[in-house]
């Protein structure tokens, strides 16, 4: 049985489904890396919406989908950009998500860190404004009793003047965290309007800030969070770290490497790409617990065509394949996004997505993925 796929040059090709997905059982707690899957929020589909509606959140399928995850033992990690931070949910879905996640982690003990922005201000902002709404976020994050990410804020990338804006900033809101928190340096390929995060569009000069705020409070950094996909550079500021702190690649072109590291240290794992890899990532880290990195690398480095498909330009863009491949897998029932974002990637694009994906076997039911594109090829004409 053969399906007929799009490719790139505006024709059809055959593809053989396989028939039988992976066997990615629940297995021990992880012992040699903290690895978080940044999480996907899964819209209600009968709301009835515009994409500049606030987002409406199956709150059911989106909880559940955190328990698949916390399952095979990955981390949480809640109200990030892979939850379309920014690109569909606002400061108030963030905030309902965080809070539910928060609690639903509590009842099954799962790990949960979660995103502290500044989404709040809609329009031209001070740096103390800024810190304000910074601060109202971590609060949250910190009552619900989550670890806090501060991510990159595009109102400071505007209100910045300089690094020093960013020091000021920064050194503030670690002097009151009540725990240690994660730092998260998003690049421009994820969010154009972080453009010269750090005060610098020199990125030797960004990392010297970014570095200089973590010496300045180590005992409240637990770790950062690199997304810049460039392995020798996350490799050169792991090194740089002070003892304690820990490197969580956001790679998500070159982590099997990042992870797997070298004789001077390896990178912990805070991934989007792990939303659809979750079973399969978390087989992967159980087999390098055991000091077995070939058998490590073997399991992880076929993934990495897939996942440089889903975050190809426009990188933002991501989001899409990812919640196309929880529909195939039986994650949720339809293909629709909050903000309308299912209408970001092309039909050569979802075609390609899923053969890379089947192939991996990352489907449980390989039957119900077929079906299922089947049912959107015909939406856009294509017979089979």
């Amino acid at each position: 049985m053969t399906i007929q796929l799009p490719d790139l040059k505006g024709g059809l090709r055959a593809y053989e489904p396989r028939q039988e997905p992976l066997a990615l059982n629940p297995g021990a707690p992880f012992t040699s890396r903290t690895v978080y899957s940044a999480a996907h929020v899964v819209a209600d589909p009968y709301a009835d919406t515009t994409p500049d509606s606030p987002a409406a959140v199956d709150w059911d399928a989106t909880l559940a989908f955190r328990r698949h995850l916390w399952s095979h033992g990955l981390g949480v990690a809640e109200a990030m950009d892979t939850a379309q931070r920014g690109m569909g949910l606002d400061w108030a879905g963030a905030a309902e998500l965080i809070r539910r996640s928060a609690a639903e982690a509590k009842s099954v003990g799962g790990l949960i860190a979660c995103g502290v922005g500044t989404d709040q201000l809609t329009g031209p902002a001070s740096l103390g404004e800024v810190r304000a709404a910074y601060e109202e976020q971590l609060a949250l994050v910190e009552e619900s009793g989550a670890r806090a990410i501060l991510m990159a804020s595009r109102a400071l990338a505007a209100a910045a003047s300089g690094p020093e804006d960013y020091l000021e900033v920064y050194g503030h809101l670690l002097r009151q965290a009540s725990e240690p928190v994660v730092l998260h340096w998003l690049g421009p390929m994820f969010d154009p309007a972080l453009e010269g995060y750090w005060g610098s569009s020199d990125l030797d000069a960004a990392t010297d800030t970014f570095l200089e705020v973590i010496a300045a409070h180590p005992d409240k950094v637990d770790g950062i969070k690199v997304s810049l996909l460039e392995a020798q550079r996350e490799i050169d500021i792991r090194r740089r770290l002070p003892q304690g702190v820990r490197c969580y690649t956001g790679d998500d072109f070159n982590y099997p490497e990042l992870i797997a590291g070298d004789e001077k240290g390896f990178s912990h794992a805070l991934l989007g790409i792990f939303d659809p890899l979750g079973p399969l990532a978390a087989e992967a880290v159980r087999v390098l617990d055991t000091g077995n990195v070939p058998g490590f690398r073997a399991l992880l480095d076929p993934t990495v065509e897939l996942s440089r498909h889903l975050f190809q330009a426009p990188t933002r863009f991501y989001k899409t394949g990812v919640v196309f491949l929880a529909w195939l897998a039986g994650h949720q029932s339809h293909f629709t996004m909050v903000g309308g974002l299912q209408s970001a990637r092309s039909l050569p694009h979802f075609a390609r997505a899923y053969e890379l994906a089947d192939g991996l076997g990352l489907f449980p039911d390989p039957k119900l993925a077929e079906e299922r594109m089947k049912n959107l090829l015909s939406l856009y004409g294509v017979a089979q």
